[in-house]
């Protein structure tokens, strides 16, 4: 498998722990980077401030509660642009809102997932995010 770089972004500690320690565990990735806010997020995508010298990830997996800007606006951003639009995103939140479903999946995300309460079926999650999106389909080099 080529190395893969994922951006988490978070900002609920647990949640960045709970998912660091899986794919940690499973051996999902080699690079992991982590973002608690949604105008961070945008930073680090758009290699702006302190992210200049940022890798592009190849795969985002992105919250929709955050701080400073939501999941949404920030999906609708990446994915507006010619730069970025290519890169996968997983909306990974507690929400299970249709509304929050449809303006994610009319944003261009490329799958949304309820976190589970149950810390096994979180991840369970996460082995279904790295089977589908690392191993079976094929992503778009940078």
């Amino acid at each position: 498998m080529k190395p893969v770089h994922i951006l988490l972004v978070e900002d609920n500690e647990g949640d960045i722990l709970l998912t660091t320690e899986a794919l940690e565990e499973f051996k999902i990735y080699n690079q992991l980077s982590v973002v608690r806010n949604g105008k961070l997020a945008l930073d680090f995508i758009q290699k702006k401030a302190e992210f200049k010298d940022a890798e592009r990830p190849d795969i985002i997996i992105l919250d929709i509660n955050l701080p400073l800007k939501n999941g949404v606006e920030v999906l609708e951003i990446i994915k507006s642009d010619s730069k970025t639009k290519s890169i996968p995103v997983v909306m990974l939140t507690t929400s299970s809102s249709e509304t929050d479903i449809v303006q994610s999946y009319a944003n261009h995300a490329n799958a949304f997932i309820t976190k589970p309460v149950d810390v096994v079926d979180f991840l369970k999650a996460i082995m279904g995010i790295e089977d589908f999106w690392l191993n079976i389909v094929q992503l778009p080099k940078n």
